[in-house]
């Protein structure tokens, strides 16, 4: 977003306003994604005056409170975001010029530039970092809803294989958030969300960062919700040719971190493993080679 929706009020009261509210005033003008993404009192951080400063220039532009300024430029956010729909337009467009081989060599061609970026040393950094909080963790609750749901069940599942340690956040009948209630300052909640972000899953990760939980979070940008609130944050890449936004940036970190944590379990997982293997074969879980013909 280049400039919020009250852009042109916030110059035309500028100077009549006080040194403190110039200050909060000139941070919405500088950073209207921050005005839709933020909480008020982060922005006030960030903006170096008291969140009350906040709310009294909310009241000096004619609003009753912070609140209707931020939802405001929250709508302003979202009506420049095509939506799924917009997205398909514009794949089905370029997939009838260009064909359907076209489509999936652009998609593969996406992927191939995103696992580089993956590569690079300050995000090889951020994983070590991230994996190294888990590791450390008493319990690992793990979080995703709707596209980032494969993510954090992907990471449970193979924690799953070396321990106990691992939570799903993941129930039927609402109940899935109930189990972070038991989450101490010796947890860490794993948690998955890119653009459009599920509100649920920012609500969770709040109330877990309230409660002293350390957050480890898998996101797309710096100013995302839970990027505001995570001890530490894993950037992810979401950009392609298709409708949908990519995960498989985002699933590849869960590979390497349930990988780099499982590594960590030493002599101890690997007993772990062993028993899972014992039970698996025990129920016949899969399906056994076939041999060759003699």
């Amino acid at each position: 977003m280049d400039q919020g929706p009250l852009a042109e009020r916030i110059v035309a009261e500028f100077d009549g306003m006080s040194a403190q509210l110039q200050t909060a005033a000139r941070y919405m003008l500088d950073h209207p994604s921050d005005v839709a993404l933020l909480s008020m009192r982060e922005q006030a951080r960030q903006a170096g005056v008291q969140p009350a400063t906040m709310t009294r220039l909310a009241q000096h532009l004619g609003f009753e409170g912070y609140d209707v300024v931020r939802d405001s430029y929250a709508a302003a956010v979202r009506s420049g975001y095509p939506g799924f729909a917009g997205k398909a337009g514009a794949q089905l467009r370029s997939q009838k010029l260009k064909g359907d081989r076209a489509q999936a060599s652009e998609m593969l061609d996406s992927l191939a530039a995103q696992f580089a970026q993956l590569a690079r040393p300050d995000m090889l950094d951020r994983i070590v970092a991230a994996a190294r909080r888990l590791s450390a963790a008493r319990r690992i609750y793990c979080l995703g809803l709707r596209s980032s749901h494969p993510v954090a069940w992907h990471i449970h599942y193979v924690l799953s294989l070396v321990g106990e340690k691992s939570v799903l956040l993941d129930g039927v009948a609402g109940t899935g958030s109930d189990a972070i209630g038991r989450a101490t300052n010796d947890d860490v909640l794993l948690v998955a969300s890119v653009l459009p972000y599920t509100r649920q899953t920012v609500e969770v990760a709040e109330y877990a960062a309230g409660r002293g939980v350390c957050v480890v979070a898998i996101t797309d940008s710096e100013v995302a919700p839970l990027a505001q609130i995570a001890a530490e944050v894993i950037l992810v890449p979401t950009q392609t040719p298709s409708f949908l936004h990519t995960m498989a940036p985002a699933f590849a970190v869960a590979e390497i971190l349930a990988a780099v944590v499982a590594g960590h379990g030493g002599e101890q997982a690997l007993a772990e493993i062993r028993r899972t293997d014992e039970h698996h074969a025990a129920l016949n879980v899969h399906l056994k080679p076939r041999l060759g013909k003699k």
